[in-house]
C-alpha cells in the first residue's frame, strides 16, 4: 500500500520524502491556504521537489466550477506545469463530466470527494487515475465506514478496473489499518497523523530498557 502525504507545506514534504519515502501528495484548497503561499507558488514548489520521480501532486481544480468545461480547461492548464501533477475534480455530475474530458485528452484525474461505492463505481468507469474515498468526515458524521472501503476495492476486482482506491481524510493510524485491511492501493493522511502512527510508547519503553542494559554491559 502507498502512503500518499496530505499537506501543501514544502518543508513538510521534504521532511516526509527524506524520512519516510513518502509515495505521493495529495493537496487541496483548504491545505494550500495553510501553506501561506499563493497557489501557484505553492504548487510549483511541490512538483519541484518530486520532479524526476513517478510520484505524483494531485492537485485540485477551483471549487468554485459548475462548468466541466471550465473544470477541463483549468485542469488541463495545470496538468501541462509538470508531468507529477495529478488533477483533482469533485464527484458531481459536472466533475464526472470534466473526468471523461481530461482523460480523453491522456490527463491523470484524482476523483476526490467520494462517499459512495456509486460514486467510486463511476470514476473507475471513466477512468480516473485514483478515487479518493473520505472515511474520516464520514465517521465524523456518525455513519458507518467499515464495509465501504472493502466494497470498492471488491468492485474494482470484479471488473478488472485500473482505477487506484485511495482512502482520504484519514484521522489516525487504527484507519490506516482498516485501509490496508480492506484491500486499499493508497492512504492519504496529514503530516500529524503519520507521526503518531510511526511512534509507539512501547517502543520508547523497550529502547529506554535496552538502552540502560547496554550501558551496564562492557563493550569488550
Amino acid at each position: 500500500m502507498k502512503f500518499f502525504l496530505d499537506s501543501a507545506k514544502v518543508d513538510e514534504v521534504k521532511y516526509a520524502l527524506d524520512m519516510w519515502n513518502i509515495d505521493g501528495v495529495t493537496s487541496n484548497p483548504r491545505h494550500v491556504r495553510n501553506s501561506g503561499k499563493p497557489f501557484l507558488t505553492a504548487i510549483d514548489e511541490i512538483g519541484n521537489l518530486l520532479a524526476g520521480t513517478d510520484k505524483t501532486l494531485s492537485v485540485e481544480v477551483n471549487p468554485h466550477h459548475t462548468d466541466p468545461k471550465a473544470m477541463f480547461e483549468e485542469g488541463a492548464k495545470i496538468a501541462a506545469m509538470c508531468p507529477n501533477f495529478v488533477i483533482k475534480i469533485p464527484a458531481t455530475e459536472a466533475g464526472f463530466k470534466a473526468l471523461w474530458m481530461l482523460r480523453e485528452k491522456n490527463i491523470r484525474v484524482n476523483l476526490t470527494l467520494v462517499f459512495s461505492a456509486a460514486q467510486a463505481l463511476q470514476a473507475a468507469r471513466l477512468g480516473a487515475t485514483y478515487m479518493s474515498v473520505f472515511v474520516g468526515w464520514k465517521e465524523s458524521n456518525g455513519e458507518e465506514i467499515s464495509h465501504l472501503v472493502g466494497e470498492i476495492t471488491r468492485i474494482y476486482r470484479n471488473y478488472d478496473f485500473k482505477t487506484e482506491v485511495l482512502v482520504a481524510a484519514i484521522r489516525n493510524a487504527r484507519q490506516i489499518v482498516e485501509a490496508g485491511v480492506a484491500g486499499a492501493d493508497i492512504v492519504t493522511a496529514g503530516f500529524d497523523v503519520y507521526k503518531d502512527a510511526f511512534d509507539h510508547p512501547y517502543t520508547a519503553k523497550g529502547l529506554k530498557l535496552f538502552s540502560e542494559n547496554w550501558d551496564a554491559t562492557p563493550y569488550q
